[in-house]
């Protein structure tokens, strides 16, 4: 394993912790950019011009964009700029798992994770600072929670990675992107959509609808705006066959039942054609393990496209679970497959740098208070 600090340097002189003036062009997708050049008295080819300049090409100076007018570039440097983000580490794990914390402002930071296959590379990116859930297996709700992210930080996310790999001259190329890293995206909802958008647009990354996927907890309000809007792939974090555990692990499960969870994903895939839900599973030491879970959860699923994907469990400091053996996964896993459902077991990867799923937790301002209010009650309990 490796840790290397990265100088914060500003390409544009916006120090952290500074409100910036100009309108962060990163955070436009196309609809965004054609209403700007439409205010503008501009056509709307010119969204085009700038997905390709800031997104395929990385360009963030508009000198440098040539194919627009002179006048035009002066326009835009005067209300506008591409304000990317800025560094602070990069690690990178044995296995070759890597991960970048990057500064959003004086007192956040999110963590990005890049996981390198054998045809894919798959980058795990950020919705939020922190967490408004607190699904009790996973470190960054017990961080807390500071703010949403705006459309340009999380696109610029994927903006980062991707420059960093074409520098480093080494032939990769990010191949697909999930929404699983730091919060809930659908509780960022009007954020996270044009950032997908951005993400499919040909004119930027071109990455395809199948390798764009958002994972979810089950906010169903915005599940269904979703299945309006977007045709992205879908991971439901599921981790229980019944009500009665799946309120304990995933505390949203008491406002949205799995019931309910159920008939929105069936909503979502309806008129997607060869589409499936992904079904995250969290695999708890004698919690969610057991034979019987793993047929609970068959007869749950029956009828629904789907495939399973069994996470062992990723420690952290304060956790209450232990990871399940794998003997105990292969057995759970060999009845979801006798019974006919796709099962497969993820592979940790990053876990000696914290970037294994359930491990991020970034730099969070917790405007829940939740870490001194755990920290009260443990100290209340005390003989």
């Amino acid at each position: 394993m490796k840790s290397v600090p990265v100088k914060v340097v500003a390409e544009n002189g916006v120090k952290p912790g500074q409100a910036p003036e100009k309108l962060n062009l990163l955070g436009l997708d196309r609809k965004g950019l054609e209403g700007l050049f439409a205010d503008m008295g501009e056509k709307p080819f010119r969204a085009s011009q700038i997905l390709k300049w800031v997104h395929a090409r990385g360009v963030t100076n508009f000198d440098d964009m040539t194919d627009l007018s002179k006048s035009l570039r002066a326009k835009l440097a005067e209300i506008a700029e591409v304000r990317v983000p800025e560094p602070v580490m990069d690690q990178e794990s044995r296995d070759g798992t890597r991960k970048w914390l990057l500064q959003l402002d004086g007192s956040n930071a999110i963590e990005a994770v890049l996981i390198p296959e054998k045809h894919r590379e798959t980058l795990c990116i950020s919705s939020q600072v922190g967490c408004a859930l607190e699904c009790t297996f996973c470190s960054t709700g017990y961080q807390g929670f500071n703010r949403n992210l705006s459309t340009a930080e999380i696109i610029g996310q994927l903006w980062y990675v991707w420059r960093m790999l074409e520098k480093e001259g080494k032939g990769r190329q990010v191949t697909n992107v999930v929404f699983m890293g730091m919060g809930e995206p659908l509780l960022n909802f009007k954020n996270v959509v044009p950032a997908s958008e951005l993400m499919k647009d040909d004119h930027a990354y071109g990455l395809s609808k199948r390798r764009v996927t958002l994972s979810t907890s089950g906010v169903i309000p915005y599940l269904d705006k979703l299945t309006e809007v977007s045709d992205i792939s879908l991971a439901v974090s599921l981790h229980a066959p019944n009500d009665e555990l799946r309120d304990e692990l995933v505390p949203i499960n008491k406002k949205h039942p799995i019931a309910d969870l159920l008939a929105a994903c069936r909503r979502y895939i309806a008129d997607k054609p060869h589409r499936s839900i992904t079904w995250e599973y969290v695999m708890l030491d004698g919690v969610n393990d057991s034979d019987a879970h793993a047929r609970q959860l068959v007869r749950l699923l029956k009828g629904i496209p789907s495939k399973v994907n069994l996470i062992p469990f990723n420690p952290f400091p304060e956790a209450p679970y232990e990871r399940s053996s794998d003997e105990r996964i292969r057995a759970f896993s060999n009845i979801l497959s006798n019974a006919g459902l796709v099962s497969t077991t993820r592979k940790t990867r990053g876990d000696d740098i914290d970037g294994a799923c359930g491990q991020l937790v970034g730099k969070v301002a917790d405007r829940t208070r939740r870490r001194q209010k755990r920290a009260e009650r443990e100290q209340a309990t005390q003989p």
